[in-house]
């Protein structure tokens, strides 16, 4: 009997040990961004690098999106989650077919986002902007912007030239032609200041306040945040750890994002992510949206009729999934 005993003790150890010893199934997450590799994502690749996603059980694929956006392909189910902004989450919810998407996380606190163009151009203001090319990426959300923003300045939005710019950055569509362009300044400003490239830039918030929205966000869907909420949880708390060593390690996140996307001038990523890291929680903690900034642009593009309807912010937006 103790021989028996002592047999049964010793497979029921060695299928505890070997269970232990099992490799975790890891699952399969797809997040999509919004543009070619940048500082704004080098969250999501620490967390990727460092295994924070790992931790979690998740096993993440970040890539770009080869034709429609990021808000369109999440909520037709082709990746769980993705970068967005504000604006266009506030327009696929508005619209006359909404999208099913949502905001779970900003990945900066403030728009640091305005437009550009070279200093010889004398683009100053949005008045200026008649008689000029814009380049943009053809969404109805840049069309709305510019003709709000030069309404309010008394300019006249038909004397403007529009062109789609695809996926070229800023310089290069400024040697194709284009006058202006809507850009980051953590990203293509950074680039003019290295370039030694002086630049007029038209920052967003310094003509109204209601424009210091979320840009970019993280979004996913209706869908997935009903079926699978703990999924959303353990996405946000591996990305929010992610951001925050950006926020404690520029450096050494720059070496992480150079490592994943080698074809970046390193010395622009390095001078980005510093930029960024005072940027990412500022004023508060990674992540987190304020009801008031998403009612204020709401109320903003209501208030010209450039949406049809009002905003529910409860369904563009939570910060639920968020670590508490």
């Amino acid at each position: 009997m103790k021989k028996l005993i002592a047999f049964t003790l010793t497979l029921a150890l060695t299928a505890a040990l070997f269970t232990g010893c099992a490799p975790k199934t890891l699952k399969k997450v797809t997040v999509l961004l919004d543009w070619t590799p940048n500082t704004n994502h080098t969250g999501l690749y620490v967390a990727k690098d460092l295994k924070y996603y790992e931790a979690e059980g998740l096993d993440v694929e970040i890539i770009q999106p080869s034709e429609g956006s990021a808000a369109n392909l999440v909520a037709a189910d082709q990746a769980q989650f993705g970068v967005s902004y504000q604006e266009e989450v506030t327009f696929a919810r508005t619209a006359e077919t909404p999208l099913p998407i949502k905001a779970i996380a900003a990945v900066i606190q403030h728009n640091t986002s305005g437009f550009a163009s070279s200093k010889e151009k004398n683009i100053t203001s949005p008045k200026d902007f008649e008689n000029h090319t814009y380049g943009g990426w053809g969404s109805p959300m840049e069309e709305a912007t510019l003709k709000a923003l030069m309404a309010a300045d008394g300019a006249d939005y038909t004397k403007m030239n529009t062109a789609d710019i695809g996926s070229r950055d800023f310089f290069a569509a400024q040697s194709a032609g284009i006058d202006f362009s809507w850009i980051f300044y953590g990203w293509d400003g950074i680039a003019a200041e290295l370039k030694n490239y002086p630049i007029n830039y038209i920052k967003m918030t310094d003509y109204d306040k209601a424009l210091d929205y979320y840009t970019p966000v993280l979004i996913t869907s209706d869908k997935l945040i009903q079926e699978d909420p703990e999924l959303v949880k353990k996405f946000l708390r591996a990305t929010q750890k992610g951001y925050r060593y950006c926020i404690d390690q520029p450096d050494k996140s720059a070496e992480i994002l150079m490592t994943d996307a080698p074809e970046l001038d390193k010395a622009l990523v390095l001078a980005s992510q510093k930029y960024l890291a005072k940027e990412y929680a500022a004023g508060g903690t990674w992540g987190v949206m304020k009801e008031s900034v998403w009612q204020n642009y709401a109320k903003w593009l209501e208030d010209r009729k450039l949406i049809p309807k009002p905003l529910n912010t409860a369904e563009a937006y939570t910060n639920d999934y968020l670590p508490q």
